[in-house]
């Protein structure tokens, strides 16, 4: 409101008037700051940034963003979703722009890194007994480094084999492979009948991954004992020579090296593929896109011994962040007990939290139970500082032998030098 001054000749009753409005306006607009001074001071925006993992994942936080800034007024929850093949790549930019986000998921396997380069903010002095009382103990550990928890595991699976039920019960296997000799006769019997046989991956993110299946189930470890590096060994050769095997005999897709693991799932909901090892979340993603599709889960294949890959993705508090109170009360929203059943069921994890592996929609799923009983064999990425440089050596390594550029020894003792080399760094 704008009262204008008033000439001397203009009478006093007027004058008067013009000096009680003016005082009424200038009151009302001190009581309209503080009024709304609580506001401003209580008003927080908290940047998250979540890995993509469906078509689901957008959509969930948003829905639970929402819900959030309902009950607690003042604060907004900005979501962004960004692919896993570029998340780490995004959030390393942001920090080096002074930008990072306050909350974010992130492969486990990188959280020392974070710690070391004191990224990550310690999230002990925000955990109430009772909240930590929610998680699994096996699968809060991989947030653990010195003592204290960086990281909350928001997802969690271990790796089995779909297969098609039609191709393998054509192929002779109705109840699916259960060694590698069984892979790769059916696979002959498929690419007879003008399917793919093995799924391949060899590209992107987890290329690493798919030939430690082969390696571990034939005893093979990643590290030794010394703090180096251990697959060059007789059992890696094996490993990296059984696939290279079924590349040259055209058992796998064509042009491997062009294929995720997400190009993989799509062939195998297509009905095009007969056997493909990946995560339980396909489950779920086979439910809404192939409902009419016959198929089966069974443990990775065997070698020697039974063995499969475990994963943690963590979400973390960045130090830099300025809205710590408000970012972790999201946090422990998003970990109780019916919205942590959602995520699960919309993506296909395994439950992290007591609550959810006792609700009746897991307790009561036998495929999902295929990968729980998996787990006491299974192996974690080693965490260790350089990790990532080990993984880019492994895959240039196995891209090497797909393509027909290089033996499997070799390959493998160029990998081992490299990836030694970066780990002394």
């Amino acid at each position: 409101m704008r009262i204008l001054a008033l000439p001397p000749e203009a009478p006093p009753m007027l004058r008067r008037l013009t000096s009680g409005l003016r005082r009424a306006a200038l009151g009302a607009g001190a009581l309209g700051v503080a009024a709304f001074a609580p506001q401003i001071a209580r008003a927080a925006t908290v940047h998250v940034t979540v890995a993509y993992y469906s078509a689901a994942t957008g959509p969930y936080f948003k829905q639970m963003a929402a819900a959030f800034e309902k009950t607690h007024p003042g604060t907004t929850i900005k979501i962004d979703v960004v692919n896993w093949n570029n998340l780490q790549q995004v959030l390393q930019t942001d920090v080096s722009g002074g930008v990072p986000p306050d909350i974010s998921i992130i492969g486990t396997r990188w959280l020392l890194s974070f710690v070391k380069d004191g990224i990550a903010e310690p999230l002990d002095s925000f955990m109430t007994p009772a909240f930590r009382n929610r998680f699994i103990p096996v699968f809060l550990k991989p947030g653990e480094i010195g003592g204290k928890v960086y990281g909350l595991p928001i997802a969690a699976s271990a790796r089995a084999l779909f297969y098609n039920k039609t191709l393998l019960t054509k192929a002779g296997f109705p109840n699916g492979p259960k060694t590698w000799n069984d892979v790769i006769a059916a696979a002959k019997k498929i690419k007879a009948m003008g399917a793919y046989g093995f799924g391949l991956q060899g590209k992107e993110i987890e290329t690493d991954v798919y030939w430690y299946y082969a390696l571990w189930s034939y005893g093979g470890h990643l590290m030794g004992a010394n703090g180096k590096v251990a697959f060059d060994s007789a059992a890696g050769v094996k490993a990296l020579t059984l696939y290279k095997t079924m590349v040259d005999q055209g058992l796998t897709e064509p042009g491997v090296t062009n294929y995720t693991r997400e190009d993989l799932q799509n062939l195998f909901k297509q009905g095009r593929l007969g056997m493909v090892i990946t995560a339980p979340f396909l489950i779920g993603q086979i439910a809404k896109e192939a409902p009419k599709l016959a198929y089966g889960i069974v443990p990775v294949p065997t070698g020697t011994v039974q063995s499969t890959y475990a994963v943690t993705d963590s979400i973390v508090m960045f130090k830099a962040s300025k809205v710590k109170k408000q970012a972790w009360q999201f946090l422990d929203f998003l970990f109780t007990k019916d919205n942590r059943v959602l995520f699960n069921k919309n993506e296909g994890f395994l439950p992290t939290t007591r609550a959810v592996a006792a609700d009746p929609y897991f307790q009561d799923n036998k495929q999902l139970q295929v990968f729980v009983n998996l787990l006491p064999k299974a192996h974690f990425a080693p965490v260790i500082r350089g990790w990532e440089n080990v993984a880019k050596a492994v895959i240039d390594a196995v891209q090497s032998v797909y393509l027909g550029k290089a033996q499997p020894a070799a390959a493998l003792k160029t990998a081992a030098t490299s990836a030694d080399r970066a780990l002394a760094q």
